[in-house]
């Protein structure tokens, strides 16, 4: 090997790495089997080891998914069944193991992959002197369509295969990590959206236990896990689109992935229009990898007791608007048919229930009113019910992500839904035409994301975060005091800062079933 590269020795077979900056990357490290054919709607298999090196110089395929979405994807970048890899930047090997961070990437579960170049790794592994782990997984239709209850003995199909992959993922970084120079037992799982509920999820899952050992938790939907009875009803209309009786389930094997693809995409927008507040795909409740509803069990006590980072952005709803997309209710009607959903769907609800939050928003008839319930309903309201509830066992630290360039603020986007990405992968500029900084706001941006890498970095190392400017410390998160770190310009401690909007929703889990 020349300095150029690094070999590592997995039980699996060799893998070579190239060097990146003052490190090395491998990408596009198998985890697991490749998933097509009769394979398909199933949990991941083991992989077979291999005697000839792989050479881990470029990103892998993509999971399957539309590449007309909201979020462009690299068009280089094949797409295939077989994408269950992942990538690891690490520092330049000592013998010394270091602390390891996975990372889940969002994407509504539908979208998305580990090769966006706003999550490459370098930087924050640099900083941190420490692994990252980036991992691809089944999105959309192939991962979080629940086709179980049309299972026969001939066509088998298995619920939540995406979060089965994220378990199998985190199953070979316990195994394999150490021949990277990462510390298998100083292991955090962080994730974004989609993935930050999937973190979520996972600290509720008994087959997830023991496989990490911290979490930070980013502008969840953490209410979004659905119940068995809604997912066979999902089920059933995505074979309606396909022009399959549910007899002729087992076509589905061996049926063109572009034709599931396009079914997947028309279901992902198709649900949360008629039902606003919904996701088409995501994870469900079946009483195996996901034995209840995640934020239920937090407030039951049944979540592992891990550290926990979790928070929001201050204007999480802003970037839906803007893109014209379902996946949120962002007008007042759509708010609206959102509250009457929720109500029939809880049919011990009183009334006054709903007439209270609302009262909290007094603009809800404008834009801004319904960006803010929608923020609120999806996002802020699940974050604070985790967090009140981890908090009587377990370490937490609550954050609300404030900080907005210039141009984000005239384009009325703000702190919006993903822009602190680039603040936690100090990743500026990864998106075609970015506007982020035209009309300045670039070396504030930069002063941000080194604190929050700081604090990110510090908290995978020992458990907590790093001090505060001053000296002070992040404080907890109790329920008596509700600290937030407010992240910003500069940054504050805010106790329970959104307190009037708390106490208008409640401690009662408002959500779909």
């Amino acid at each position: 090997m020349s300095d150029a590269t690094c070999r590592a020795h997995t039980p699996y077979g060799d893998v070579i790495g190239h060097r990146d900056g003052a490190g090395f990357v491998w990408k596009s490290i198998p985890y697991a089997a490749a998933t097509g054919g009769e394979h398909r709607f199933r949990s991941p298999r083991p992989l077979a080891p291999w005697s000839d090196s792989l050479d881990c110089a470029a990103f892998g395929a993509m999971a399957p998914q539309g590449r007309d979405g909201p979020v462009p994807m690299d068009p280089t970048i094949p797409m295939s069944e077989d994408c269950l890899s992942l990538n690891v930047w690490a520092p330049e090997p000592d013998g010394e193991p270091r602390p390891v961070m996975v990372w889940i990437h969002g994407g509504a579960y539908a979208l998305g992959s580990a090769a966006q170049s706003v999550y490459d790794g370098r930087s924050l592994s640099e900083s941190g002197d420490l692994l990252i782990v980036t991992i691809n997984y089944r999105i959309g239709a192939f991962g979080f369509l629940d086709l179980s209850s049309f299972s026969t003995d001939e066509a088998v199909f298995e619920s939540n295969v995406g979060l089965r992959d994220h378990i199998a993922a985190l199953q070979w970084v316990r195994r394999c990590i150490e021949a990277f120079g990462g510390d298998p037992s100083n292991v955090t799982l962080f994730g974004e959206s989609s993935g930050g509920a999937s973190v979520t999820t996972l600290m509720t899952s008994p087959r997830a236990e023991g496989l990490f050992h911290r979490a930070i938790v980013q502008s969840a939907p953490a209410t979004s896990v659905y119940g068995a009875d809604r997912a066979a009803q999902v089920a059933a209309r995505f074979l309606e689109l396909l022009e399959l009786t549910p007899d002729r389930v087992g076509e589905l094997k061996t049926m063109d992935f572009d034709r599931i693809v396009e079914a997947s995409d028309t279901l992902c927008y198709e649900v949360p229009t008629r039902v606003p507040g919904t996701l088409g795909l995501a994870p469900v409740v079946d009483a195996d990898i996901v034995p209840r509803y995640p934020v239920a069990a937090f407030q039951k006590g049944l979540a592992h007791r891990i550290p926990l980072i979790i928070g929001t952005n201050h204007d999480e709803a802003s970037i839906f608007r803007l893109m014209k997309s379902p996946l949120m209710p962002v007008t007042s009607e759509t708010v609206s048919e959102m509250f009457r959903a929720i109500a029939a769907d809880h049919e011990d609800l009183p009334a006054f229930r709903i007439a209270e939050i609302m009262s909290a928003y007094p603009d809800r008839s404008k834009t801004a009113g319904a960006l803010a319930i929608s923020r609120d309903a999806g996002f802020k309201m699940p974050s604070l019910w985790i967090a009140d509830a981890h908090s009587r066992h377990s370490p937490v630290w609550m954050y609300r992500f404030d900080h907005a360039t210039p141009m984000l603020k005239a384009a009325r986007i703000g702190a919006g839904h993903a822009t602190e990405l680039p603040y936690v992968f100090g990743n500026f500029g990864t998106l075609n035409r970015d506007p982020t900084f035209w009309l300045g706001g670039r070396k504030a941006a930069t002063v941000v994301s080194a604190r929050v890498m700081k604090r990110w970095v510090a908290f995978a190392r020992h458990g907590v975060p790093a001090l505060l400017d001053g000296g002070k410390h992040w404080p907890l998160y109790t329920e008596s005091a509700r600290s937030t770190l407010v992240i910003d310009g500069q940054d504050r401690v805010v106790d329970d800062p959104d307190e009037a909007l708390r106490s208008a929703w409640g401690d009662e889990v408002l959500g779909f079933s």
